[in-house]
């Protein structure tokens, strides 16, 4: 194959964007994803075995603040609180193990989005959408406090979301979306209820999200996208389907949207690199057992070593 995955260079291309700016991981993305981006770096870091060359209390010091009055957190210091800005403040708190500097009851308030039918919104506004089922279901399992729901009936919602074709949609009768069906498949996994999947249907559908260049798209007749290699292949793995893929293309796929010289992952071959696409090509070859990388939980998107110390180690 003749190609390897550049991982000083990915590093390096990291560290660059949180040098742009003294505050933490602040320029890694548009002003109100700062959070996300800083758990997209920092995860990737770790994958590489490279947490360590970030200064750990400024970005636990960043985060804090972050943190809204309810027990939320915005995008970035000042922003309106968002359960996905929330999950990632607990990922990247929980990558230094830092979980315990948080007021857990207060995060935990977060249980409060629940409505009545099982589903989730995503803040005050009150958009529902079965990413934020997941959030919700994965924060509160992070923090041990999935308790404070109803899980029978926020499982029982999305189910309600499961389509013919195997899928997942965002809300009832809503599109299969390989997004939507990582949200889907993991809040089931975490829950212990993947009972309820169509395991040779729904693998059916997801491996046909495989194209000619070995990349994998996120519906029919969509072009590839390195992102897909995350949300696509930790739902396989989730329902004991990742055999039905070519995964040595894939990993051909990935390896050839580096940007070779200066680090990144971009979402295609020759296209602009960004710490999305970075985090989600390394991610992906996590998933894909490739030689050097820490291996990550498809469920938690957080490595393995995290996972267990918080629900093993503690």
């Amino acid at each position: 194959m003749g190609l390897e995955l550049k991982m000083e260079k990915h590093v390096k291309y990291i560290l660059s964007i949180e040098k742009k700016n003294d505050d933490a991981f602040e320029s890694v993305v548009m002003e109100h994803l700062r959070l996300n981006g800083a758990y997209w770096g920092l995860t990737t870091l770790d994958v590489l075995g490279k947490l360590d060359a970030v200064d750990q209390d400024k970005v636990v010091s960043w985060v804090l603040q972050c943190q809204h009055e309810s027990g939320g957190f915005g995008g970035n210091i000042g922003h309106d609180p968002h359960l996905l800005y929330t999950l990632s403040a607990i990922q990247v708190l929980a990558l230094f193990d830092k979980i315990d500097v948080l007021d857990v009851e207060k995060v935990a308030d977060i249980a409060s989005l629940q409505n009545e039918d099982g589903s989730f919104s995503g803040d005050m506004w009150g958009e529902v959408d079965t990413r934020f089922s997941y959030i919700a279901i994965c924060s509160l399992a992070l923090l041990h406090r999935l308790d404070k729901i109803n899980v029978e009936r926020a499982v029982k919602y999305i189910v309600s979301c499961k389509n013919l074709d195997g899928g997942f949609g965002c809300t009832p009768g809503g599109e299969s979306h390989a997004g939507q069906i990582f949200c889907c498949v993991g809040a089931l996994a975490i829950t212990g209820s993947l009972h309820h999947v169509d395991k040779d249907l729904l693998g059916w559908w997801l491996c046909e999200r495989q194209v000619k260049s070995g990349g994998l798209n996120g519906r029919p007749e969509k072009l590839p996208d390195v992102c897909y290699s995350w949300w696509v292949l930790s739902s396989l793995i989730m329902i004991d389907r990742v055999h039905w893929i070519d995964k040595e293309k894939l990993v051909e796929f990935i390896l050839n949207c580096q940007d070779k010289e200066n680090g990144g992952i971009s979402d295609r071959p020759d296209d602009a690199v960004d710490v999305f696409h970075t985090y989600f090509g390394v991610a992906g070859l996590s998933l894909l057992e490739y030689p050097g990388l820490k291996a990550i939980d498809p469920a938690y998107a957080l490595p393995v070593d995290v996972v267990n110390r918080i629900f093993v180690g503690k």
